[in-house]
């Protein structure tokens, strides 16, 4: 087509072509790196060869219990390779009976045995107990005192009573708790929903500090580090960058702080990219699938829009939501408590508790306070969207074409094609 530029857009699992203005579109995406020649061989570098500490062999003793954090189904950590190597490091030490893997839910809802076996592979969930965290379970957690800034902590009773505690994960710039992996696969990963909400709650979230690819000084991350320095107790953390492809690009282990810090540079390095401007629509994705499973995640991609959208701007967010708000949890109830998106914000701020899922109704409706938001999903109806103050649209092309003739002649387009795996900053 004339005068267009196609742009395909990181949507659910077979993407989604999008035709726009080539001359007013700006597309923002990644910095394309290969992945690792040998996947496995990156991890098991990682794993003899840590940033700080001993390896993790060194570390293992026999007769002890071992528990491995994983994250859960919405992320797309490569867990098929990365649980699979640690368990070889560990082999001829620690009988695979001792070992329990732990899939860090934090507030999510458990993930089914089809799930677990395709994200781990038949071989693993055969071999190894495989449980799924249960942040209201009170039976499954361990108080453990309070910690960083008032933050009331219990965490997984399986974790506080293993021998050796290994944190997988994989990081990228996240939206309010600055970075993703780390420490975070023990708080709020494996954590109680008390301590969840107080890491979460309105005072924290609402700090400016409180965003993408800012740790230090980020009132969220600050706790998580203090809760998991006090209490986590993990002996060895790994983590990995991802490219778009979601292979792996370095993978780092160690000591768990200094090895979040090293993989934190490298996610940075993919992930931020320079704009030179606002614009006044920006298009954008939640990565696809598994990122795009439902509307509370996507969360992330409208704010990932907003960090270069104008106030009063037009957010176009295209995620497939084939797991809808989702049914669990609250988000949906919080979403549809109030008439719109500010007063969402100041019945939030004027709450002296926090509910569960408010966080991600918080930083939605302070996305909304600055931009119209208009979804593209596949699985999600408009009059369901519309009562949680939001449009949809089938036609991504014409609605960004009406919205920048409606911001006039000058008006420019910004493309985010794989959301929040693309974090722009204006320069």
């Amino acid at each position: 087509m004339t005068g267009t530029t196609r742009v395909q857009l990181a949507y659910g699992e077979a993407g989604l072509p999008v035709d726009l203005p080539a001359a007013r579109t700006t597309v923002v995406e990644p910095v394309h790196a290969q992945g690792a020649a040998d996947q496995r061989e990156a991890l098991r570098r990682a794993l003899r060869h840590p940033v700080a500490g001993p390896p993790l062999r060194e570390l293992a003793r026999r007769g002890q219990k071992v528990a491995i954090s994983m994250c859960d189904g919405t992320r797309a950590q490569p867990r098929h390779l990365m649980i699979p190597a640690v368990l070889e490091e560990l082999d001829g030490i620690i009988d695979l009976d001792d070992v329990v893997i732990l899939v860090a839910t934090g507030t999510h809802r458990g993930n089914t045995e089809a799930e677990i076996r395709s994200m781990l592979g038949g071989a693993v969930v055969d071999a190894v107990h495989v449980l799924n965290h249960d942040a209201r379970e009170p039976s499954s957690l361990v108080h453990l005192g309070t910690h960083g800034d008032g933050v009331p902590v219990w965490l997984n009773r399986h974790w506080v009573e293993a021998d050796l505690r290994i944190t997988t994960g994989f990081v990228e710039p996240h939206f309010f708790a600055g970075f993703s992996g780390g420490p975070k696969l023990v708080a709020p990963g494996l954590a109680g929903l008390d301590t969840v909400l107080t890491l979460h709650d309105a005072r924290r979230i609402g700090h400016p500090s409180a965003t993408w690819a800012v740790c230090e000084g980020n009132p969220v991350h600050d706790d998580i580090r203090a809760v998991v320095g006090a209490v986590g107790g993990v002996d060895f953390g790994l983590d990995v960058v991802l490219n778009r492809e979601q292979e792996i690009v370095e993978a780092f282990g160690g000591s768990l702080f200094a090895m979040h810090a090293a993989a934190r540079e490298g996610a940075k390095r993919l992930a931020m990219r320079p704009v030179p401007e606002l614009f006044d629509v920006v298009v954008t994705t939640n990565a696809g699938f598994p990122l795009d499973q439902n509307l509370y995640q996507s969360v992330k991609g409208m704010s990932a829009g907003a960090t270069v959208v104008r106030e009063g701007g037009t957010i176009v967010c295209a995620a497939e939501c084939r797991d809808g708000f989702p049914n669990h949890g609250s988000y949906r109830e919080v979403l549809e408590s109030a008439p719109s998106p500010r007063a969402l914000l100041e019945a939030i701020e004027a709450r002296p508790e926090t509910l569960p899922d408010q966080w991600q109704v918080q930083v939605q409706a302070k996305v909304q306070t600055r931009a119209r938001v208009v979804m593209h999903t596949s699985y999600l109806s408009d009059h369901a969207l519309a009562a949680a103050h939001l449009e949809q649209t089938a036609d991504i092309a014409a609605t960004v074409a009406d919205a920048l003739a409606a911001a006039g002649p000058q008006a420019r387009v910004c493309v985010l094609p794989e959301g929040p795996q693309t974090i722009p900053y204006l320069v």
